[in-house]
C-alpha cells in the first residue's frame, strides 16, 4: 500500500443520502463506534439533515466527525427547507458540497458550488467537493477537460490559504449506485487529473496537501486496491457506508503503510 504523509490523513466518509430515521441514524452511529475505527483514518458521517443533531451527539468524545450533505451559500433568508452554513456550523464539522446528484436531479451549477464552498469555508466547515464525468462524457473523451473545469470552477476567487481545508471527491456518475466502479487505474488517473487542476488552480503545494477521494461503488471488495492507488486519500461511500462493518472494513482498507500493525 502507498505510503503518504501525515498532511493527508486518509479520509474516508459515509454518504447516507435520503436513508435512515434520527433513530437508526443514532444507532447506525453507535455500531461504527462500536466496531473499532481503525487509527490512523479520518471518519466522517454525513445524515440526512434530521438526524445531524442526533449523530453528533452520538459520537461525542470518538474521533468520528459529523457532516451535512448539501447546504446553501447564504447565511440567512426567505429560503425554505435550506441549511445555511452558520446554522451547520453547531452541529457538524464537514458539508458535502455539489454531489452529481445535486448537480443532475436539482439543477446545481458550478457557479452554485463555488458559491457554497466559499460559504463553508467561511464557516469553518470542511467541505469536500465532489466532481465527476457521466458515461457520455468519459465515451466521448472528454473526461479529462470536464473534471478540470469543475475544479477550476469551484475554486474561482477562492485562495490556497483559505482553501486549505478543502476535500475532493472524484465520483464518476456512471458508477453512482449501479454496482460499476472505476478501475483503480482509471480512479488513480482521473485523480491525477483533478491534482492538476488544484495546483494550476491554486498552487503546487496546495494541490500536494489536498486529499482527494475516491466514489463510486465503494465496497469491502474492491475498496483495497482503489485506496491503495498513488494519490487516492480515502473514499466517499454511499451505500456500503449504511452498513457499519462494510464501512469500517473499507476504512481499514485505507489504512496507510506507516501506521498498519
Amino acid at each position: 500500500m502507498r505510503e503518504i504523509g501525515p498532511e493527508r490523513r486518509p479520509l474516508v466518509a459515509g454518504n447516507w443520502k435520503m436513508h435512515t430515521t434520527p433513530q437508526s441514524a443514532v444507532e447506525l452511529a453507535r455500531a461504527i463506534v462500536r466496531a473499532e475505527p481503525p487509527d490512523g483514518v479520518g471518519l466522517v458521517l454525513c445524515p440526512p439533515a434530521i438526524a445531524v443533531t442526533d449523530v453528533a451527539r452520538a459520537v461525542v468524545g470518538t474521533s468520528v466527525q459529523v457532516g451535512a450533505q448539501n447546504m446553501h451559500w447564504l447565511d440567512s433568508g426567505a429560503f425554505t427547507g435550506e441549511i445555511s452554513a452558520p446554522m451547520l456550523a453547531g452541529v457538524a464539522e464537514v458539508v458535502i458540497v455539489g454531489h452529481s446528484e445535486r448537480r443532475a436531479d436539482f439543477g446545481e451549477t458550478d457557479e452554485m458550488v463555488n458559491r457554497k464552498l466559499r460559504a463553508a469555508l467561511a464557516a469553518g466547515l470542511m467541505p469536500i467537493v465532489c466532481v465527476g464525468e457521466t458515461e457520455s462524457v468519459r465515451d466521448a473523451g472528454g473526461a479529462r477537460a470536464l473534471i478540470t473545469a469543475q475544479v477550476e470552477a469551484a475554486l474561482a476567487g477562492i485562495d490556497s490559504t483559505d482553501a486549505e481545508p478543502l476535500v475532493l471527491a472524484y465520483e464518476p456518475v456512471w458508477a453512482i449506485g449501479t454496482g460499476r466502479t472505476a478501475t483503480p487505474e482509471q480512479a488513480a488517473e482521473a485523480i491525477g487529473w483533478a491534482r492538476e487542476a488544484l495546483s494550476h488552480t491554486l498552487d503546487a503545494p496546495a494541490a500536494q496537501r489536498t486529499r482527494i477521494l475516491y466514489g463510486g461503488s465503494v465496497s469491502p471488495a474492491n475498496a483495497r486496491e482503489l485506496l491503495a492507488q498513488d494519490g487516492v486519500d480515502g473514499a466517499l461511500v454511499g451505500g456500503a457506508s449504511l452498513k457499519a462493518a462494510d464501512f469500517i472494513a473499507i476504512a481499514r482498507s485505507a489504512v496507510p503503510k506507516q501506521t498498519s500493525a
